[in-house]
């Protein structure tokens, strides 16, 4: 029931901001979730006994987040600003494997709504498509992998999740992205708005076990619990996370 209400709370605010939100509103809601995900990954971090990214990690993550231009530029400078942050530590064993998980993270969370941030200004409705195919996939996964579920798609990572739950999440995307993009987005064609949702959700269940893998190396079930019956904002946009680069990639170069 937890889980029910939050979706019911969060589902509507998500689709005005990304649809109808004024610009600024947007960015402050991209960026208020951008920093909870960082947050909750640094715990994970911790888990994995490295120490947790410091504020240098939260300030390269708002520079590529922000920084207008070369976005590959303020990768380079977010690397050097988290390596020099190293001679500040007090382990020096700590000092390599810190910055590495931390512009992981910066990457992993503030790299995907940059791109998240782009797809809106091109076009909002490539945005609510990227965001929306993983909820129409896991409505699928869940019934279809419950009840056909026989063949397990990643047992260490996942243990519940099926090949045929997966395939069910493929093709509810599919149909909800062909109705979507066909519809609301011009010059969209079937077959594109096809490919871009299945490309887009498959990106979205490797997010999803990607973030899992990762918490199953740290020990811990959920990332936070600040969303009541889903756990953490990163378990709630893992899949995203994902999907939203490789949505933008095909608009991009195919759209």
């Amino acid at each position: 029931m937890k889980r029910i209400l939050t979706g019911l709370v969060l589902t509507p605010l998500i689709v005005w901001i990304v649809l109808w939100g004024p610009h600024l509103a947007f960015l402050a809601v991209l960026t208020a979730v951008a920093v909870l995900c960082f947050y909750e990954y640094s715990g994970i971090v911790a888990a994995y006994g490295v120490r947790k990214p410091g504020p240098a990690g939260y300030a390269a993550g708002l520079i590529l987040l922000f920084a207008q231009g070369d976005a590959a530029l303020y990768v380079v400078l977010a690397t050097l600003l988290l390596l020099a942050a190293a001679v500040f530590e007090d382990d020096l064993k700590q000092a390599l494997p810190r910055a590495a998980l931390t512009l992981a993270g910066v990457l992993y969370i503030f790299g995907v709504w940059r791109y998240a941030a782009i797809l809106r200004l091109e076009n909002q409705h490539w945005l609510m498509f990227a965001l929306a195919l993983s909820w129409a996939g896991d409505v699928a996964a869940l019934y279809i992998g419950k009840t056909f579920g026989r063949h397990r798609l990643a047992p260490v990572v996942s243990p519940k999740k099926s090949w045929e739950g997966a395939l069910a999440s493929v093709a509810a995307s599919m149909l909800f992205g062909v109705l979507y993009a066909t519809n609301l987005i011009p010059g969209t064609t079937a077959v594109q708005a096809a490919l871009f949702a299945a490309a887009g959700n498959m990106a979205g269940q490797l997010g999803d076990l990607a973030e899992s893998a990762m918490k199953r190396g740290a020990g811990v079930k959920d990332s936070g619990t600040m969303l009541p019956g889903h756990g953490g904002w990163l378990d709630r946009v893992d899949s995203s996370l994902f999907a939203v680069p490789v949505v933008y990639f095909l608009v991009l170069y195919f759209g």
